[in-house]
């Protein structure tokens, strides 16, 4: 095996490399994200990142393992400063290089006195006895359910209410972005208090995700024309994989069949394209009852925590 070393990220040169790894990586482990998949990455890098401000500088928070040759073969990085996101390729895959990024992990991305959690996919079983040897335990928080659909399978067509449409967002100076960002706040803030919105800018930097396309932005409109739904799908045209992410219902307008209807219009809209995979990732029971309607398949990513 090659000797490995660890530096921290430095520069744009290494947001692109990682894309192409996790490419990689996500090929070799047959379309399992076992990792991360590159348009996650991205969406990190530009959502969580930019807007929700989850880490200060890329730099503190995501680490690369490289050969003597200049390979890259692991990457580190901080999902929040709670989370350790592993993806290594899986011709280095070993219990040495696991335990040494997961120490990286808690040095440089975890808080002293603070809960820190790594993650055991049921694809990798062999991390579990590490995982106990370094003093982590299953923890309390949500399973990831990592939903996946065949897209070379016929999809069911899009029926909905009457009144309502689904079709892509319109353009930016269509209003249309400050809609589906008031949709976002009611969908994912439906206990706060509406004083608390922060408005529609931030959506802008998924304009300059690398991946965003405005035909897979897809919004649920009511028979007044208000945006009542939206979801983004994510294409990568090398893994030909499609990512939700995210999907959002006005509290109000549950339960209608807004949310089958924008994910069924975005997979027509994906699997044209070429897309042979379609994925999403949830995390709480409305949404898996959801995913569970349309996708077939599912792994489970589980949480596992350790008081740093």
């Amino acid at each position: 095996m090659d000797r490995l070393t660890m530096r921290p990220y430095q520069c744009d040169e290494d947001y692109w490399q990682i894309r192409a790894f996790m490419r990689e990586v996500y090929l070799g482990n047959n379309r399992r994200e076992i990792g991360w998949q590159a348009s996650r990455f991205d969406y990190w890098r530009w959502h969580m990142v930019e807007n929700v401000q989850i880490v200060d500088l890329l730099e503190n928070a995501i680490f690369l393992w490289e050969t003597e040759a200049g390979r890259l073969v692991a990457v580190l990085n901080a999902d929040s400063q709670t989370e350790a996101i592993l993806t290594i390729h899986p011709d280095f895959l070993t219990p040495e290089l696991e335990a040494d990024m997961l120490t990286v992990a808690e040095q440089h991305l975890g808080t002293p006195g603070q809960p820190f959690f790594a993650f055991l996919h049921e694809r990798t079983p062999a991390r579990q006895p590490l995982l106990q040897q370094l003093g982590y335990t299953v923890g309390k928080g949500k399973p990831e359910h990592q939903w996946r659909r065949d897209l070379t399978l016929p999809l069911p067509a899009v029926a909905l209410r009457e009144g309502y449409a689904v079709r892509p967002i319109n353009d930016l100076d269509s209003g249309e972005w400050q809609q589906r960002s008031w949709v976002s706040w009611r969908a994912f803030h439906p206990d706060e208090p509406d004083t608390d919105y922060e408005g529609w800018e931030w959506s802008l930097n998924w304009k300059r995700s690398p991946l965003y396309r405005r035909d897979l932005d897809i919004v649920a409109t009511t028979p007044d024309q208000r945006i009542a739904a939206y979801c983004v799908l994510w294409l990568d045209d090398v893994t030909r994989t499609a990512l939700f992410d995210p999907v959002a219902v006005m509290p109000e307008y549950q339960r209608l069949g807004l949310g089958r209807g924008i994910m069924l219009e975005a997979m027509h809209h994906a699997q044209a394209m070429g897309a042979v995979l379609a994925t999403v990732s949830g995390y709480d029971a409305p949404a898996n009852a959801l995913y569970r309607s349309l996708f077939p398949d599912c792994d489970l990513n589980t949480p596992w925590v350790k008081f740093l």
